[in-house]
């Protein structure tokens, strides 16, 4: 039977490794033949196209500051801390891809990344309080 610490640890696990994911293709660590990016410049162009309202001078450090959150987020989610918290936050982040994507580029690309259902996820995530292979844990009196 699989426990609540289970899922817990398997949402942890499936989040941080699909935003590190991500931030890898963006750096061009995944192979040219099933990267989506492959690179900085590709990521940045995408983020004009998801987030054609934002000013051009916006495009870069919009793509900074996400790629900053898509690292910080998942590190805290796999060490568990502040996981509530950051698991909340990335849920706030996915929805945001989710809803940019689906103004932008239309319904089918948000759904078939899967993302409104990463962000019900981290959304999930954020709402189980019980501390499995935390560090949260240690800090919690």
């Amino acid at each position: 039977m699989i426990s609540t610490q289970h899922i817990k640890l398997f949402l942890r696990l499936a989040l941080s490794l699909s935003f590190l994911s991500a931030v890898a293709d963006r750096f061009g660590l995944w192979p040219a033949q099933i990267s989506v990016w492959g690179n900085w410049e590709n990521f940045v162009a995408y983020t004009q196209v998801i987030n054609p309202w934002l000013p051009e001078a916006m495009v870069s450090p919009a793509a900074i500051v996400a790629t900053a959150a898509e690292v910080i987020f998942p590190v805290c989610l796999l060490v568990g801390f502040k996981t509530e918290l950051v698991a909340k936050l990335s849920g706030i982040l996915l929805l945001i891809f989710a809803l940019a994507m689906a103004f932008s580029t239309g319904i089918k690309g948000a759904f078939d990344y899967s993302v409104f259902t990463a962000s019900a996820a981290a959304f999930a995530l954020s709402t189980m309080k019980e501390k499995f292979l935390e560090v949260d844990r240690l800090i919690v009196k």
